[in-house]
C-alpha cells in the first residue's frame, strides 16, 4: 500500500484500463502534485505523473508505464530523452531487455553498442578460443573530452563463491550459494587517474580528494593508492554531477560481473597468461597473483601498472581488467 495520501487500486495491475475509473483520484487545477498527492488513474495518469515537475513522481510513473504494453512502453521510450538523467537512466534499465524492434532501435541511439574480442585459456594457459561479442554501454561526459564508460550487465543468477579444492581457496569463499542479480551498469574499465582528476576538483560531499594519488602516472593508467572512503566520495561526487546513482558495486555484483557466465576460477578459463592480464607472472613458487596458477606458464611481469584495457580483451559482458592490473573496491565485503 502506497504511503501519504497516494491513491492505490490494487487490482488495476492485472487488468489495465486506458481511461479514467469511476473511483479515481482525479487531479484538478495545473500545477504537478507533490509525490504524496493525489494522482489521476490509469494511462492517462502515468502520462499526467511524467509531465509533472518532481523528479520522483516521473521515476514511478516509469515503472508503472510497463503495465500498460506498447502505449506504456512508447512512453518509457520517450523518458530516454527526460531533461533528468536520472529519469534517463531509469528508462534505460527498464528497456534494456525488451525485444521490440522500435525498441531495439531507439536504444541503439541512446546505449549504442560496441564489439569486443573474448579469449579463452586451457589449463596451461594457452588461447583455445577467440570471439568477438557486443554489448550496450552509456557514455558519460565528465569534462574536457574525458568520458566515463557505463557497461549495461544484465540481471541473472550465479552461483557465488569457490570450491575447498580450488586452489587459491580462502574459508570466507564458502559455502558456494546461488545469488540472483538485477541488472546494473558497471565501468567498462577501471577508474582512470584522467577520470579521477576530473571529478576529484568537484565541490566535496564529506571529505576531500587528492587529484594526484597513484604512484605510476598516466592519465589513461588506472587511478590507484586510494581508500574505500576516497571510492565512496568519488561516487558521491559523480552521483551529484550527473544526477544519476553511482555507487561502488557490492561484491556478489563484482563477482557476476566478472565471472560474466563463466564458472573457472577465471573468466578466461582455469588459469590465466601474462598476455592476458597485468600481474606477477615470473614465479613459479608464489600463486597467483604473486605467481603463477594451476598448470599456467611463466610469463613476464611489467613492475607496474598498464593502461587500461591495454590487453586487448574483455570478458563475456564486455568488462577489461577484470584480473590483474589492480584491486577494486567493493561496497561490502561479501554478501
Amino acid at each position: 500500500m502506497s504511503q501519504g495520501k497516494t491513491f492505490h487500486q490494487p487490482n488495476k495491475r492485472k487488468a489495465p484500463d486506458n481511461s479514467p475509473q469511476a473511483d479515481d483520484a482525479v487531479l484538478g487545477g495545473e500545477l504537478s502534485p507533490p509525490v504524496s498527492g493525489l494522482v489521476l488513474g490509469g494511462i492517462e495518469g502515468v502520462k499526467q505523473r511524467l509531465g509533472s515537475n518532481a523528479v520522483e513522481q516521473r521515476l514511478t510513473a516509469l515503472k508503472d508505464a510497463l503495465d500498460y504494453g506498447e502505449t506504456g512502453l512508447k512512453l518509457v521510450l520517450e523518458s530516454l530523452h527526460d531533461e533528468s538523467p536520472q529519469v534517463q537512466f531509469t528508462a534505460y534499465s527498464l528497456l534494456i531487455q525488451q525485444q521490440e524492434p522500435m525498441i531495439q532501435q531507439q536504444l541503439h541511439q541512446k546505449l549504442p553498442w560496441y564489439e569486443f574480442d573474448v579469449v579463452t585459456v586451457d589449463a596451461q594457459g594457452i588461447v583455445s578460443s577467440h570471439y568477438t561479442k557486443k554489448a550496450r554501454c552509456l557514455i558519460e561526459n565528465l569534462a574536457n573530452g574525458v568520458i566515463l564508460e557505463m557497461v549495461a550487465i544484465p540481471d541473472g543468477t550465479f552461483l557465488m563463491g569457490s570450491l575447498p579444492t580450488e586452489e587459491g581457496h580462502r574459508k570466507s569463499e564458502s559455502p558456494q550459494h546461488k545469488v540472483t542479480v538485477k541488472s546494473f551498469f558497471m565501468g567498462k574499465y577501471p577508474v582512470t587517474q584522467a577520470q579521477w582528476q576530473a571529478v576529484a576538483v568537484l565541490p566535496p560531499i564529506n571529505r576531500p580528494l587528492n587529484p594526484h594519488p597513484s604512484r605510476f602516472i598516466g592519465a589513461n593508467f588506472p587511478v590507484e593508492q586510494v581508500s574505500w572512503y576516497d571510492a565512496v566520495e568519488f561516487c558521491n561526487r559523480l552521483s551529484q554531477k550527473t544526477g544519476w546513482q553511482y555507487r561502488l558495486p557490492s561484491e556478489a555484483e563484482w563477482e557476476y560481473a566478472c565471472r560474466a557466465g563463466t564458472t573457472t576460477p577465471f573468466h578466461f578459463g582455469e588459469t590465466i597468461n601474462t598476455d592476458l592480464a597485468n600481474y606477477y607472472g615470473i614465479c613459479s613458487e608464489l600463486g597467483y597473483p604473486q605467481g603463477l596458477y594451476g598448470e599456467g606458464l611463466e610469463g613476464i611481469s611489467q613492475e607496474e601498472t598498464t593502461p587500461v584495457g591495454s590487453f586487448g580483451v574483455a570478458n563475456n559482458f564486455g568488462l577489461y581488467d577484470m584480473h590483474g592490473n589492480v584491486s577494486e573496491w567493493c561496497a561490502d565485503s561479501w554478501h
